[in-house]
């Protein structure tokens, strides 16, 4: 496992934790707007934590959050702050440190009936635009369908960095009781895997679910992987939010998190999930820098 790309935590939290006011629609990126240094030192904890990747506080810059005005007069502004921040952090670590520009669903997260294909390259084409000098890889996150993934496709070709696309999973209590794995869109992680392997995406991520829903959805991309001959890398960065999440957006308000989901309890998921073949761990909502180097420490000692 010493081999284990260590991926960051959630922003949003981390954020409340130093200070940061956070409050929708705008959500993290208000941060961007008044508290940028928090922002900042956001990425640089991970770092510390032990974290090999940070994203880009970009997830919140879509209408969605933003507004369409504010996003037509400062999106681009906004959008270019957060990867300069997250370069800088980067490039101040004493090791490597990539930073990944996160592309997140332009229409709202948990909500693939929103997705319109006729408008998606309007939103996506700013973000990777001022995105693209400061970042080393993409990462589309929190995708709800194929189709998300698709459009992320389209919209960093031509770009010449490696691109990662991240699924988010049903977790409500049937899967987590051991249903087929799905995307929230009612899709099967098998077709989502298929799709990735002729997607020329360098991995395939599971994102923002529950924990308890991960492993398997890592097994069936690798079974699926190797049934194609396909070499893609499987990563994993699950929530600790304690509602069924698909009874309520993500974006909609802020989610209670696990008081259960201590970072050893959070730690033995990600070596689970790395024994079933995922080489790419971090965290998502609610998973914190003290979660972060409690399985950095037990990954890397592995």
């Amino acid at each position: 496992m010493a081999d284990t790309l260590i991926l960051d935590g959630g922003m949003s939290r981390e954020l409340v934790r130093l200070g940061a006011e956070l409050k929708q629609p705008e959500w993290s990126a208000l941060a961007l707007m008044n508290s940028p240094d928090t922002v900042r030192q956001v990425h640089a904890e991970f770092i510390a934590a032990g974290a090999d990747v940070v994203t880009t506080n970009s997830y919140a810059l879509v209408p969605f959050h933003i507004g369409e005005a504010r996003f037509a007069e400062q999106g681009a502004t906004l959008i270019d702050l957060s990867g300069r921040l997250a370069r800088e952090a980067a490039d101040a670590a004493d090791r490597k440190v990539l930073v990944a520009g996160s592309l997140p669903p332009i229409f709202g997260s948990y909500e693939p009936e929103r997705f319109d294909p006729s408008r998606v390259q309007d939103y996506l084409s700013v973000l990777v635009t001022h995105l693209a000098p400061h970042v080393d890889v993409w990462l589309g996150e929190t995708l709800s369908l194929i189709a998300e993934g698709e459009a992320v496709r389209r919209a960093i070709a031509g770009h010449g960095k490696p691109f990662w696309i991240s699924f988010t999973l049903a977790d409500d209590a049937a899967h987590r009781a051991g249903g087929v794995p799905k995307l929230r869109s009612g899709e099967t992680v098998e077709e989502a895997a298929r799709w990735a392997a002729g997607s020329g995406a360098e991995a395939l991520l599971f994102n923002c679910s529950k924990p308890e829903v991960m492993q398997a959805a890592v097994e069936v991309a690798k079974r699926t992987f190797a049934a194609l001959g396909a070499d893609l890398r499987i990563g994993v960065y699950a929530n600790a939010f304690e509602t069924d999440t698909d009874e309520k957006a993500a974006n909609e308000d802020l989610h209670e998190t696990r008081a259960d989901l201590t970072g050893d309890v959070y730690s033995n998921f990600a070596c689970a999930w790395a024994d079933a073949g995922a080489t790419m761990i971090g965290g998502c909502c609610g998973i914190g820098a003290e979660h972060i180097h409690r399985l950095a420490s037990r990954l890397r000692a592995a």
